[in-house]
């Protein structure tokens, strides 16, 4: 960032934040894992002006705000450790860099100085300096925070002939594909607590609706001409599956990301954004969720249960496997392309005078393919979903078209991650580029 003068002035891009205490504190150690993962990426394409202010935004995270959140001295012993080892080593990386961002920033201000005096008329004398930069760090704290993670202000890079430019959304840089760092944290336990419970109200909900709905058109029960039509209906179903998806979305969001779906974490860490560890404990808790949810919803009905095919995905009569498994696909690519696409942060920056909330339009996909595939597989575009039905109705047929609700998604996840990341976002033709510019290649 520059001045008013136009000299480059860090300390513009590095601000203290004050703390948030409710904030919760594992929000702050992932921003600080977030600021040293993009370190990380700098520090391989050697852009050191941008590695040198990530590593202040995280000394200051560490050293001025983390430490007055009102549940720092009751956190993990382990924890607070090891990010306190990390500070050590970020603040030995910044004075070694210091020499080195001096010299780069010196050119620029000094070219700013001459534009300065010339335009102003005025000699200045050799020994005023105009600099508005301060890179000297203090012994014990490095100054300044910039609350990242909220896309506040622009990103900024530096190109190949140190010209600063601007970047308006910032892309989260990938997720390792193991994480064991992430074994010892209880955000991630939390997340999958989070991820268990929410598929578990899912479950509980759709399912409970779809059986209400059965009981209330059965004609051995309501002989009325109009009993199709009475209650829910498919249009009812729809609702029920894609508004409990927004809500919980809206919920659990901010805890554990929202997933519920096996295949959108799949789609998820295809793209690199969760790592392997997290995307196949996401699965199990998604799925030991909707055994629950749908074991409460048998233990409720039990005189319906079973007599209206508690809510189990089966290939309707008249379709073969290769027309159901279609259906799952295009489905389930439906719906992780707009999962990719309300969450990208470059869209929410092109279109930031459109506020959109990410779970409406993801609640939406979900209401709209229930809509079209409902009478041909009964829609599952979750493999959680089906199995979880699948495991408590146990009945052969629920069995025999089990893998179409399972391969279906997956595939229409993949679909999905490609198209939006070497397609949408041209991710194959950046790394192409790279590879072809790169001189050691």
């Amino acid at each position: 960032m520059r001045s008013s003068s136009g000299a480059f002035c860090i300390s513009a891009y590095v601000q203290k934040n004050d703390v948030d205490n409710q904030t919760d504190l594992e929000i702050y150690y992932m921003i600080a894992d977030s600021f040293l993962r993009r370190a990380d990426i700098y520090r391989e394409e050697k852009k050191i002006m941008l590695l040198y202010i990530m590593l202040m935004k995280f000394s200051s995270l560490m050293s001025e705000t983390i430490p007055c959140h009102r549940d720092y001295l009751v956190s993990l012993k382990r924890e607070r450790l090891s990010f306190k080892k990390k500070l050590l080593n970020a603040l030995t990386e910044l004075e070694m860099l210091e020499p080195t961002v001096k010299s780069l920033i010196e050119e620029p201000n000094r070219k700013c100085r001459k534009k300065v005096a010339k335009s102003d008329q005025v000699q200045y004398p050799s020994n005023l300096d105009l600099t508005p930069v301060e890179v000297e760090m203090p012994s014990s704290v490095v100054p300044g925070f910039f609350w990242e993670s909220c896309q506040i202000g622009k990103d900024v890079e530096v190109a190949e002939h140190e010209e600063f430019t601007a970047k308006d959304y910032k892309d989260p840089p990938p997720a390792p594909l193991i994480d064991v760092d992430e074994l010892t944290q209880w955000s991630f336990y939390r997340a999958l607590i989070a991820e268990f419970i929410a598929t578990l109200l899912f479950l509980h909900v759709t399912v409970a609706t779809v059986i209400g709905y059965k009981s209330e058109v059965d004609p051995t029960k309501n002989s009325a001409p109009d009993a199709a039509c009475s209650g829910v209906v498919i249009l009812g179903i729809a609702w029920a599956f894609g508004g409990t998806i927004f809500i919980l979305l809206y919920c659990m969001a901010g805890t554990s990301g929202g997933h519920i779906n096996p295949a959108v974490t799949f789609g998820l860490f295809l793209a690199r954004k969760v790592s392997l560890i997290r995307a196949v404990l996401y699965m199990v808790a998604q799925c030991l969720g909707a055994i629950c949810g749908v074991g409460l919803v048998k233990g409720f009905h039990k005189s319906y249960y079973d007599r209206y095919g508690g809510g189990a995905n089966e290939l309707a009569p008249g379709y073969n496997k290769g027309t159901g498994l279609g259906a799952e696909i295009i489905g389930s690519f439906v719906l992780v392309h707009t999962v990719f696409s309300a969450t990208d942060p470059k869209r929410n920056a092109r279109d930031s005078h459109v506020p959109v909330l990410a779970p409406l339009p993801i609640g939406f996909a979900v209401f709209m393919v229930h809509l079209a595939t409902i009478p041909i597989t009964g829609t599952g575009i979750n493999p959680a979903r089906s199995f979880g039905a699948a495991v408590i109705y146990n009945k052969d047929k629920a069995w025999d078209d089990q893998w179409i609700f399972w391969v279906g998604p997956f595939i229409g996840a993949a679909i999905a991650a490609a198209y939006h990341q070497y397609i949408l976002r041209a991710a194959a033709i950046k790394a192409l580029g790279s590879f072809r510019s790169n001189p050691h290649v």
